[in-house]
């Protein structure tokens, strides 16, 4: 039974606020993996976490502000893999940096970074990656110590490596993502790159002079004076995970700890942030 999954399929109107909502939710519950779609968001539990009752204590399915209907099926993790290759789509950005699974064929840009996405991936959140590679491109991160909070797949991580940064620490609270971030850290043979499974917690006593943290805004705000603590005088920290309306509090927050904005990238409705110390 432990390689059986239970999938649900949303169907969410509006899609946002209402998805993110659904998906913070959802995972409180023991739900591990979403795949967002132009209608909703697919999430998977597994059979042996599922109960009949799962979805009792959800608020926003009630909430009468969002239209949501769902479809369940139990799918077997074996097929896994069609979820994501059907779902994962390669991304290019400014015609330098290619970031691909290793079935889809290499553009030979400047950058190639290939990762396998696994249960890890699927949070939709292609603009957020996207625009964060792009502050990346634009910043000199060579031999700078650098982290990565909430690293996902690992993607940033191995950017920044690939860039010249060093040392790295990677870290992200999901047992998926650890583990899927430590196999796309091998695979693209990198050797500065520390991976931690955890929170913020993990951050005691330490310093960088780049942090990356495309997470949602309510991490980010709660977690932000620590994020400020670690960072290294003139540092840069780039924050993503949010949207465009959104920035007045993040904006707020940040600004308690003497970090200034510098560069604003905005792509469908989703930001980044770029401040320094």
């Amino acid at each position: 039974m432990d390689n059986i999954y239970i999938s649900y399929t949303f169907k969410v109107s509006p899609k946002e606020p209402a998805t993110e909502i659904l998906i913070a939710e959802l995972g409180e519950v023991g739900f591990e993996s979403f795949v967002e779609n132009e209608e909703g968001v697919e999430a998977f539990i597994q059979k042996n976490d599922w109960n009949a009752q799962v979805l009792d204590d959800i608020y926003v399915l009630k909430s009468g502000e969002f239209q949501i209907s769902y479809e369940m099926r139990e799918i077997e993790q074996t097929n896994w893999n069609i979820e994501w290759e059907k779902n994962f789509n390669p991304i290019q950005v400014d015609g330098l940096v290619s970031i691909r699974a290793p079935f889809h064929e290499n553009p030979n840009l400047k950058y190639d970074i290939v990762i396998e996405p696994k249960m890890s991936f699927g949070t939709g959140h292609h603009e957020t990656t996207h625009m964060m590679v792009q502050h990346l491109l634009d910043l000199n991160v060579a031999g700078k110590k650098v982290l990565d909070m909430g690293c996902g797949t690992g993607i940033l991580a191995i950017f920044a490596e690939m860039k010249g940064a060093k040392p790295i620490d990677a870290i992200d609270i999901d047992n998926w993502c650890y583990q899927n971030s430590l196999e796309n850290v091998e695979r693209n043979h990198c050797k500065h790159i520390a991976v931690y499974e955890g929170d913020a917690s993990l951050l005691k006593d330490k310093k960088y002079e780049v942090i990356i943290a495309n997470i949602n805004r309510n991490i980010l705000l709660n977690d932000m004076h620590i994020y400020a603590s670690c960072l290294s005088e003139n540092g840069v920290i780039l924050l993503s995970g949010f949207y465009k309306e959104d920035i007045p509090v993040i904006d707020a927050e940040v600004s308690k700890y003497g970090l200034k904005l510098d560069k604003q990238i905005e792509r469908n409705n989703w930001v980044a942030l770029k401040y320094v110390k």
